[in-house]
């Protein structure tokens, strides 16, 4: 009883050969399937036979394998996960990208169907899907073909369209497909057009219809993956002056081979250093996709709500990864496209957690350093908004300084030192577009800084030499402290400035936003970033702080480009404008280890060397 007949086992044997309807065959799979679990294999036998994979299948072949897959999906219910495991197995063996069309739309009709068929084929059937994100070895470079590019989009067409339905099916099936997703994640030194195009899939489903699901997965964990290869990226082997003294404080232009004219000496060496570097390369192409899907975000109205998420993972993965040198621009990128909203929000988040003492010091310093970077590496970012930040960090130290009758001790007042820097620094950055702007100028100008830098904490000798000297020179030549006779600019730069610091006593800080040099990447960049434009504050009687020895007033300062500059509280460009040095229009900092007396006499400026987001020293 139960038992297939002989005569079913011949009429089974010859579905190659004859003319069945769907009731038929649906039969005859199921008396299949039926017939295993009284021990009776053959017929199911031949049926899993028809599976497996043949290397140059007839049309007979194809048209079998197709009939038996839809055989199989109406008769789902009868599919036993301990009985017909060999079946199972050699379903979940079968790729996408080895078939043609026909075949495709059966086996997704297939998989939809076991997934809706029972709880316990939802994980099997997601991540029978998932293995199809990218395509065997033996076709990965067929992608680089035209004919590689249509079946990809075949493919991952309907293997999203599944997904889709699979949910439609089984609303709680997303929440099972994210970490499905993650865990499969090739690793960083998986090839790179699999981890591309995996990342690619993970980007499709954040846009897709069950993106409201899963996106706040996927994004995260492509931060995280795109950090892991970011911090694999030795620096030991570029060029910089610690490990072969080649970097001096000032660079002469270079002939660089790209033409970029733009482009530092040292960034350019650095860039060449990175050629061949396969996780560099791997990086720069995820990042360029990242971008672009930021782009669609845009387009579509969806970057707000995005950008929460990218932010979130900011605060989670990037802010203290301290050896992250490039996903950090993925933010700043997202800050471009959208400076009113994204670019603000940022800018106010760093706020907060600097000034905030729920965070720990290490995550206050970070974000400081992030803020100070930004705000002055951003063009896009009003001169309104750079003030009023401004204020805040100049009123958070001072009343730093008026809580602290302490003398100068860098571990203990870091978070100060920090903060510091950071005014000192964006100054650098953005003093002459404030000085622009009569309203600007004047809230500049009644800034308490004074009694922050004459405190007997001692900022100026604890920040980092470079950041000092250019803020003062500039802050003489502004006259920002014209109002205190007590500042005495010439005595701070020969005797507190001269001394020589190093150890506890130097503030090592990384600018985050440093020149990327990834070279895509860095593409997306450029019209958004700016260089260093340095002032030539040569208005100091004896001429020292002059460039060129030229006799320029402090009038001068005022004067620039109006065409690169819009009035009032607009977006600034801080690489146009006279009194600005051309040639300098192209600045990194991360310090040389001198003393501030070398730094002086050899009329220093801001430091040329590019390592783009951290010092090693600090790490």
């Amino acid at each position: 009883m139960g038992r297939v007949s002989g005569t079913e086992k011949q009429e089974f044997t010859e579905m190659e050969n004859a003319e069945f309807s769907d009731f038929q065959l649906i039969c005859h799979v199921r008396d299949a399937l039926s017939a295993v679990t009284l021990g009776d294999r053959e017929n199911y036998d031949e049926l899993v036979g028809y599976l497996h994979r043949k290397e140059s299948p007839n049309p007979d072949e194809i048209a079998l394998l197709e009939t038996t897959l839809k055989a199989l999906s109406g008769t789902v219910s009868s599919i036993d996960s301990v009985h017909h495991e060999s079946l199972l197995s050699a379903l979940y063996r079968m790729s996408l990208w080895n078939y043609g069309t026909s075949i495709m739309d059966a086996l997704i009709e297939l998989i939809i169907s076991l997934a809706a068929s029972n709880g316990k084929y939802i994980d099997w059937s997601l991540e029978l899907l998932v293995n199809n994100f990218t395509p065997p070895y033996h076709l990965m470079n067929n992608l680089k073909q035209e004919i590689g590019i249509e079946k990809k989009n075949k493919v991952l067409s309907r293997v999203h369209a599944a997904f889709e339905a699979i949910a439609v099916l089984v609303p709680l099936a997303p929440l099972r497909l994210s970490p499905i997703v993650v865990q499969r994640m090739p690793l960083i030194y998986s090839k790179g057009p699999e981890i591309l195009m995996y990342v690619e899939n993970m980007l499709k489903l954040e846009s897709g219809a069950i993106g409201e699901i899963v996106g706040v997965t996927m994004l995260p964990a492509i931060v995280d993956r795109l950090i892991e290869l970011d911090v694999e990226i030795g620096w030991d082997g570029l060029l910089h002056e610690d490990a072969k003294g080649i970097f001096e404080m000032e660079l002469d232009d270079a002939e660089l081979e790209d033409g970029d004219d733009n482009m530092l000496a040292a960034e350019y060496l650095n860039r060449k250093s990175l050629e061949g570097n396969t996780i560099a390369d791997k990086l720069d192409s995820l990042i360029e996709l990242t971008f672009l899907h930021l782009e669609s975000c845009q387009s579509s109205g969806r970057l707000s709500e995005v950008f929460d998420v990218l932010l979130r993972s900011f605060k989670r993965t990037i802010l203290n990864a301290y050896k992250s040198k490039f996903t950090q621009f993925l933010v700043f990128y997202a800050c471009a496209l959208d400076p009113e909203d994204c670019g603000v929000k940022f800018a106010m988040v760093l706020t907060e957690m600097f000034v905030s003492n729920v965070y720990p010091p290490n995550t206050r310093m970070s974000a400081v350093a992030y803020l100070a970077s930004y705000l002055s590496r951003a063009k896009f970012v009003s001169a309104a908004l750079v003030a009023s930040i401004l204020q805040r960090l100049v009123d958070w130290c001072l009343n730093y300084c008026q809580s602290h009758d302490s003398i100068m001790n860098p571990r203990a007042h870091q978070v100060f030192y920090s903060g510091c820097q950071a005014l000192m620094y964006m100054l650098c950055f953005r003093m002459r577009s404030l000085m622009d702007a009569p309203r600007l100028k004047m809230q500049l100008l009644n800034m308490p800084m004074e009694p922050i830098l004459q405190h007997k904490l001692n900022p100026l000798k604890v920040c980092l030499p470079t950041v000092v000297v250019e803020f003062l020179r500039q802050a003489k030549a502004a006259k920002l402290f014209m109002t205190s006779e007590s500042f005495a600019f010439d005595d701070m730069l020969e005797s507190d400035l001269s001394r020589a610091f190093g150890g506890i006593y130097r503030l090592d800080m990384f600018f985050p936003f440093d020149p990327c040099l990834l070279k895509k990447s860095e593409s997306y960049i450029r019209p958004h970033f700016a260089r260093w434009s340095k002032i030539k504050c040569d208005g100091a009687d004896d001429g020292e702080f002059s460039e060129t020895g030229s006799e320029a007033s402090d009038d001068d300062f005022a004067d620039m480009n109006e065409n690169d500059m819009i009035e009032g509280d607009m977006m600034v460009s801080v690489q146009a404008g006279l009194d600005f040095d051309p040639d300098l229009n192209r600045m990194s900092i991360t310090p040389k280890n001198k003393p501030l007396l070398y730094l002086h006499q050899h009329n220093a400026r801001m430091p040329a060397r590019i390592r783009p987001s951290t010092s090693p020293e600090s790490l």
